[in-house]
């Protein structure tokens, strides 16, 4: 190769999807800094010079050594213009010479390139002439069946063109992938680089001719559509002729009949009677005749008289829920007293009722035994993650494609007016831009105005007063309060473990057991390998996890019985970790001895309650106060009130002595991985504080919990039945509770009251006088 051993150092600028050919000017847009840095260092410091290469991947914001190509062209910078809306420069170069890059690096903000200029080689003469001609002749053919090249390119031919620049203008026009653009660009040899370019015209010529096939197949294609759709549409006239098929006449008349022998409302008769005489001056295949077709459909679909009769059968109905359930007392007892309350006055506009609870403990399970129970029909709408109004209300009917709301589908699904309607996850409804849902919400469960229940769609008031809505939620306080204020809510708290034995002995075992085709006698889980399942394998206020263990079980077992057929199973505690593997959870422990500074509180969780054991510890220091283990800011306000209260009542309890403003108190509830949070430890923060200034230790087997004031008041807190089941799950027997909590002590099961001691305090006085040792 004959090349010019030349090596410079000069600006680049990367193109994207883009290569410059040698004797070609071209214009672009640069906009990158690296790239507007190149031009001006073009400018000021190497004559205007400056290189061009193409990056390897168009969309890659990499611009190193390896993703770009090593051949590219030196150009002249011929205009500048700077576009000010955009901060870019629409720059006009002229391709010199091609070059070879050896590095890339980048350097005061912009990218050089040690380069190296190449020379182009000649080859056999007569070998160039044919090959010259050749593509001359495809040129011309190409050009004349799709314009590919301007016509400068053709005056300069006539003028005589060179062959290195004829295989570098059609390198330059032709329409090929940029990977054989740069073949084209770095091959110095002539007749090679023409031989490349004969191969592309080539290429593109056979591409253009199969898109020409394929628009002649296109146009054939439409042209035979027109001629079906006008042979059917002949074809359905012709039958209508002959009465084979029903006429839109027909058709019409039908639904009229419908509305007049059918006890429609008298104003859906009018509304229906109004959009068929629209309907029959329409032209049968026009798009809005479509629209009022279905919106009529739509209307009678609807159940506006249908009705199915409920259970008159009190003591039927309470054998079926409590059939299916085992505990959820009180939306049993609600659903019981809404039909005895019917049967005696015959007239009664359905409860709006919301299930809150945490997941799996069967709020929408037991909507399903209501509506068996009842006798009624069964409908569900899913409400996680609705955000738009429409959802609720319906469309328009002006937009393409609208339909009703959820609540008018859920009751044509039902097919009658009366049915048991779950809102599922109410509490879980967003608002954005296309309107807030919740609020649509407020008229279908307002008992006041359902009645009257207007669906964009429909356009016609529809009534809802004789659906019995049963909403769940995880969360009440993510329900605004206009839509609150509707609802009867019913709270369901987490299962205790023995009613968590109940349910897996009634239902879950028997369940899993015939989904996996095992008979009761096949396989039997003792009383207390179910108790140590739900105490130690599971950590929940449902029992979702519970069923997925017995799950399990039932697995391995069905694998031991297939080897061994006959095999009878019967599990114990010992067998749990056969089956189930380590026991993951441990529930914790009362403390083993009276110690100075730690007190037991009882806490709630998400997965039902649970003791928590608060350190105290002081030492000389500036008065510092410290809290540790990942506590939310209502327990901070309670350690603050609680060291207030003592610092001012020191000399009640016997710390007149103590120099607060040179102690330092450290506060430390464990686990510090979990965040707690919650206005009950007030009560408990104040014992573990006087404890450790007057060196008193604290009774191991006392447990507590309330809230405290200012003034030493006690007050009242919740989750008083979860708390309490924890604490005697723990091995606590006497608990302190607040006094306003005396009414919540009939929630906590007899089986615990039983080994409970509960002392009822008003005043922060009696929890320490039953919580410290005596002296």
């Amino acid at each position: 190769m004959d090349e010019l051993d030349i090596v410079v150092d000069l600006p680049v600028i990367c193109t994207r999807g883009m290569v410059v050919f040698p004797s070609h000017e071209i214009s672009l847009d640069v906009g990158r800094s690296f790239s507007l840095k190149a031009i001006e260092l073009s400018v000021n410091e190497f004559d205007e010079n400056v290189v061009f290469i193409s990056q390897k991947n168009p969309l890659d914001e990499n611009t190193d050594f390896d993703h770009v190509y090593h051949y590219g062209t030196l150009c002249k910078i011929k205009r500048r213009i700077k576009r000010d809306n955009h901060g870019t420069i629409k720059l006009t170069v002229e391709g010199q010479k091609r070059v070879e890059i050896l590095n890339l690096e980048e350097r005061d903000g912009c990218l050089f390139a040690k380069t190296k200029y190449l020379e182009d080689i000649h080859g056999d003469r007569a070998e160039e002439i044919a090959l010259v001609r050749k593509i001359t002749d495809q040129m011309q053919t190409m050009h004349k069946n799709l314009q590919v090249f301007p016509r400068e390119v053709f005056a300069s031919l006539s003028q005589g063109m060179s062959a290195s620049a004829l295989a570098d203008t059609i390198g330059q026009y032709i329409n090929v992938e940029l990977k054989t653009k740069q073949q084209i660009l770095s091959e110095c040899d002539i007749n090679k680089r023409l031989l490349l370019v004969l191969a592309s015209m080539e290429e593109e010529k056979t591409i253009n001719e199969i898109e020409e096939k394929i628009n002649i197949k296109v146009k054939e294609s439409i042209d035979e559509n027109q001629r079906e759709y006008y042979l059917r549409e002949k074809l359905r006239a012709i039958k209508e002729e002959l009465g084979d098929t029903p006429s839109k006449e027909d058709d019409t008349d039908y639904i009229r009949e419908e509305i007049q022998n059918q006890p429609y409302p008298q104003h859906i008769k009018d509304k229906i009677e109004e959009e068929l005489k629209r309907y029959d001056m329409m032209p049968p295949a026009s798009s809005e005749a479509n629209v009022v077709r279905t919106y009529i459909d739509w209307v009678m679909k609807t159940p506006w008289y249908q009705e199915t009769e409920d259970t008159q059968d009190i003591n039927e109905v309470e054998r079926i829920l409590n059939e299916d359930h085992f505990g959820l007392e009180k939306p049993k007892e609600r659903i019981v007293e809404h039909l005895a309350v019917k049967q005696m006055t015959q007239s009664l506009n359905a409860p709006i009722i919301c299930l809150v609870g945490p997941p799996g403990v069967g709020k929408t399970s037991i909507s399903k035994s209501i509506a068996r129970a009842l006798g009624r029909k069964f409908v569900k709408a899913s409400l996680g993650g609705v955000r738009d109004e429409a959802e609720i209300r319906g469309h328009r009917r002006t937009y393409l494609g609208s339909m009703p709301g959820r609540i008018i589908q859920g009751m044509k699904k039902a097919g009658v007016i009366n049915p048991v309607f779950l809102l599922d996850e109410i509490d879980k409804m967003s608002s954005d831009y296309k309107g807030d849902p919740t609020s649509a919400m407020l008229e279908v469960l307002d008992p006041e105005q359902n009645q009257f229940f207007s669906d964009n769609y429909l356009e016609e008031p529809y009534d809802l007063s004789k659906v019995l809505f049963i909403a769940t939620a995880n969360d009440l306080g993510s329900i605004p309060d206009p839509l609150r204020d509707r609802l009867e809510i019913i709270e369901i708290s987490s299962y205790t473990e023995q009613e968590k034995l109940e349910i897996a002995k009634r239902h879950l075992l028997k369940k899993e057991l015939a989904v996996h085709g095992l008979k009761p006698e096949q396989l039997q889980v003792s009383d207390e390998a179910m108790m140590y399942v739900i105490r130690h394998y599971t950590r929940e206020a449902g029992v979702r996890q519970l069923e997925r263990l017995i799950a399990k079980i039932c697995r391995k077992a069905v694998l031991k019985i297939l080897k061994d057929q006959s095999l009878v199973l019967s599990l114990n505690v010992e067998d749990l970790e056969e089956y189930l593997g380590k026991a993951p959870f441990e529930h914790t422990k009362k403390l083993d001895k009276p110690q100075v500074g730690v007190v037991t509180g009882m806490a709630y969780t998400q997965y039902g309650g649970d003791i928590l054991p608060i350190e105290v510890n002081h030492f000389a220091g500036s008065g510092k106060f410290i809290i540790t283990g990942q506590l939310g800011d209502v327990m901070k306000e309670s350690a603050s009130i609680a060291l207030d209260y003592m610092k001012a009542n020191s000399q009640k309890y016997g710390l007149e002595n103590i120099e607060f403003d040179k102690q330092d108190i450290h506060i430390h509830v464990p686990e510090g991985a979990v965040k707690k949070d919650g206005p009950s430890a007030g009560v408990t923060l104040t014992t573990a504080i006087l404890s450790a200034f007057s060196n008193r230790p604290v009774r191991d087997d006392v447990a507590m919990t309330g809230e405290i004031t200012l003034r030493g008041q006690v007050l009242p807190i919740g989750g008083l039945k979860e708390k309490s089941i924890s604490a005697h799950r723990s091995g606590i027997r006497t608990i302190i509770i607040p006094k306003d909590n005396e009414k919540d002590i009939d929630d906590i099961p007899q089986s615990v009251q039983n080994d409970l001691n509960i002392i009822l305090a008003d005043n922060i006085d009696t929890v320490l006088e039953n919580a410290l040792v005596k002296q």
